[in-house]
This record gives C-alpha cells, sequence and structure tokens, in this order.
C-alpha cells in the first residue's frame, strides 16, 4: 500500500487514474506502470517503476523526466516512443525491450503505451512494462518447447522460419504462437530476435570482436542491421553497450 504523501488526492485524480489504480499496480512487482504528460514529466508511477529508477520514494519522481532518472541514450528511446505516440495518438503495443536494471543487470520487458484522449486531443499517456522472466525447464517441456529452444539456440546464426519451430514442436504455427505466449509471453519471431539479441549483448561484453563479426554470429544481416535492431531494442547502439558496459 502507497504511504500517505505518495497517494493522490481523492480530489485531484491524473487523468482519471484513482488511487486504487495505482495501489493495484503496486501489488504487481513485476509490472512498470506509469503516466506521464505531453510535457513528458511524469505524473504517477507505481513502485516497481520508483525501483526500476533507482529512486527512494513516487516523491523523487512525480514530477520528472526520463532523462532525470535513466542514463540518456535509454531517455532519449523512452521519450522517443512517447513523442511517437503523443503525435499520432496510436498506442505501441507489446513492444519487446531489453532493459538495463539498476544493478546493471539486463532483463527482458513488454511494454505497451497507450494515448490519454480527452476531449478529442491527447493528454498523456499511460505505459506498462513486464518483466518476461525466465520460464522453468519444466514449464518449457510441458508445452514441448524444449526442441524448440534447442533449434533456435543451434541455428541463430541461420535464418530460422516459424514453420520449422512449429515443426520441431509437433505443432501448427498458430498452435505454437499461442504455446510461446504462454510459457514465453511473447511471440516466435520476438523470441527468436530475443535470443538473437542475448547472444549479441553476451559476444559484445565477452569479446573485443568486431561488431560486424558479432552481427554475423548472431544472425543478423550486417552491422547496420544489428546495429538498427540493437537500438530499437535498448536504446542503445552496440558500441555503446559495449562501452557503457565494460566503463
Amino acid at each position: 500500500m502507497a504511504a500517505e504523501s505518495d497517494k493522490i488526492p481523492a480530489s485531484q485524480p491524473v487523468f482519471g487514474c484513482r488511487q486504487e489504480i495505482l495501489d493495484l499496480f503496486d501489488a504487481l512487482p513485476n509490472v512498470m506502470f506509469c503516466m506521464k504528460g505531453t510535457d513528458d514529466r511524469y505524473v504517477a508511477v507505481n513502485q516497481a517503476f520508483v525501483r526500476r529508477s533507482g529512486r527512494q520514494s513516487r516523491r523523487d519522481v512525480i514530477g520528472a523526466r526520463a532523462v532525470d532518472l535513466f542514463p540518456e541514450t535509454l531517455a532519449e528511446h523512452y521519450e522517443g516512443q512517447d513523442a511517437q505516440v503523443f503525435a499520432t495518438g496510436e498506442p505501441l503495443r507489446n513492444e519487446l525491450e531489453l532493459i538495463r536494471r539498476p544493478d546493471r543487470s539486463t532483463g527482458w520487458y513488454l511494454t505497451t503505451k497507450l494515448p490519454v484522449v480527452e476531449g478529442g486531443e491527447v493528454v498523456g499517456l499511460v505505459s506498462v512494462s513486464r518483466d518476461l522472466e525466465t520460464p522453468s525447464e519444466e514449464g518449457i517441456a510441458m508445452e514441448s518447447l524444449t526442441r524448440v529452444v534447442d533449434l533456435v539456440q543451434e541455428r541463430l546464426a541461420d535464418p530460422i522460419r516459424v514453420a520449422d519451430m512449429a515443426a520441431a514442436a509437433g505443432c501448427s504455427e498458430d498452435q505454437l504462437e499461442r504455446r510461446m505466449k504462454k510459457v514465453f509471453g511473447i511471440t516466435p519471431n520476438q523470441y527468436v530476435l530475443r535470443a538473437r539479441v542475448d547472444r549479441a549483448a553476451a559476444r559484445l561484453t565477452d569479446s573485443n570482436d568486431p561488431i560486424a563479426l558479432v552481427a554475423a554470429e548472431c544472425g543478423f544481416y550486417d552491422q547496420a542491421t544489428l546495429t538498427r535492431q540493437f537500438g530499437r531494442l535498448t536504446g542503445e547502439t552496440p558500441a555503446r553497450f559495449r562501452a557503457s558496459h565494460n566503463a
């Protein structure tokens, strides 16, 4: 439950968001929730978001911008996403993101951002990012996905078709998508991209190999493709990611 000083006055709901909504999101430790205005300043966040920003209290976050809370490259990435929602009024759904936590560990999240519309105008946005925790081997086996995981890891440098993954699981492509979402929370194509970026991130931090070589080994067409995909998912270029990890 939120501390009294962290609560929204009952007479001043934020974009119609009642305190009960924030209390609900506080009960979800693996889900980050925030609301912000068109000035890019946060107006409501849950405790998971506070922890993600490395702060101690909501009071340290409310009124701040992403640039005040996160590394520059990540802040630019987040505000770029938000600017797209503000400008188009269109939601950003199920965006796969690799996020660096305050302890410098990384984790995969699935982010959705929705515009808040009042009087026909976008006045803010709400964002939810769900931590995609690694499922157990038992859970993977129960959905007959062990061979799919092995296939992706063995053929990561080569083109991987959803049809091949479905054949490895002994099911149709539609059935595979349902199983992948149930176990991993993402689609088969997102899973392959996640695996490639995971391996690229490991190679960038564990070796001094040229980025072009890392791209080829991880199944990206060329260095430019790796840079584009890596930047979209992490907010950092491969070179910046390597430099910041080794700093």
